[in-house]
């Protein structure tokens, strides 16, 4: 695969706090179950009122995944790359699709639907508010979904938050965010929150109250690459972190822009790249740490995607092969 050249723009990360070198939580994220989905990379999970699980894997397929194990189910095919899944007030899904954009799936009848097509160049995740309004990341406007280590290495921040209304209309909530990745709704839905996963932060948008329209920091200086978002019980928001901190990522973006570009050309063996762990962590909604489960991920790793269900941690991979599940105490 041809690989597109980069441009990259010099940027001073802030210092990785210690967490970040740290390979377990304290205590350690307890053993996943593995629910088996058939497929590669069930990147998020969403979980439907009909006690079923959903994801999507990376040949399209949109899949019912049964909590206890049993066989996944095939529902749709999107004909791309699903990403983000969220369940909408009607049982449907919406589905962030990397190549498609923003598509409903009914997944009774696997019939597929754009809901906005134009406008999103990598469609990532998305949350739904209580009067249907849709939100939802355009990680980059300059790289595909095959090449996103080129986003982060080359840090030119063309990410967005996007609105869609229940009638339809498309708009830019906030623009220059570096890879927009998960997107999540405050439980009162006064701010939504998007992570920008090549910034190590989360930035928030106020909705409501006399801050609305304001643009902030949830959080600030993570100690991985802050993917997929949810919203869970207690109002906490759900970060799924799929690596830790790499030094020598954050070393070459401070440096010229020629060190990124040879470290680019490198074969990808020998590039920056994601390190086996499993980890989630949530905050509440003043961007502090109330939950942080890491384990060694030998036995599940890149996490993607989290969803808080029933006294369960579900979590998605891009790489994975199953659907991990782990019990909350």
């Amino acid at each position: 695969m041809t690989r597109p050249r980069i441009h990259p723009v010099v940027w001073s990360p802030p210092a990785a706090p210690a967490r970040a070198r740290q390979p377990y939580s304290s205590p350690p994220m307890p053993a996943p179950a593995l629910l088996p989905v058939v497929g590669a990379g069930p990147e998020d999970v969403a979980a439907h009122p009909d006690g079923s699980l959903y994801t999507g894997v990376e040949d399209g397929r949109i899949l019912r995944v049964r909590p206890d194990g049993g066989p996944a189910e095939v529902v749709a095919e999107t004909g791309g790359r699903p990403l983000g899944v969220e369940v909408t007030a009607d049982g449907a899904l919406l589905v962030c699709d990397a190549y498609r954009g923003l598509l409903q799936v009914d997944p009774g009848t696997g019939q597929v639907r754009p809901r906005a097509v134009e406008g999103i160049f990598l469609c990532n995740n998305a949350a739904i508010a209580a009067d249907g309004t849709v939100y939802v990341s355009d990680s980059t406007r300059r790289f595909t979904l095959a090449h996103w280590r080129a986003d982060l290495m080359e840090h030119s921040g063309t990410g967005r938050l996007l609105r869609l209304t229940p009638g339809g209309d498309l708009e830019v909530l906030l623009d220059g965010l570096h890879f927009a990745n998960g997107v999540a709704l405050a439980a009162d839905e006064s701010f939504v929150a998007v992570a920008e996963t090549g910034a190590y932060r989360i930035t928030r948008l106020w909705l409501t109250g006399p801050r609305a329209g304001e643009r902030d920091t949830l959080v600030d200086n993570l100690p991985g690459f802050p993917d997929n978002l949810s919203t869970g019980s207690g109002g906490r928001i759900w970060v799924a972190i799929g690596s830790p901190r790499n030094r020598l990522l954050d070393w070459a973006h401070a440096r010229t822009p020629w060190v990124r570009k040879a470290v680019w050309a490198l074969p990808e063996a020998l590039q920056p790249g994601p390190v086996r762990t499993a980890w989630a962590m949530a905050v509440d909604g003043d961007g502090r740490v109330v939950a942080d489960l890491q384990g060694g991920g030998d036995r599940y790793h890149f996490v993607t995607g989290v969803r808080e269900h029933a006294g369960t941690l579900y979590l998605g991979s891009l790489v994975e092969g199953a659907v991990a599940a782990v019990p909350l105490g």
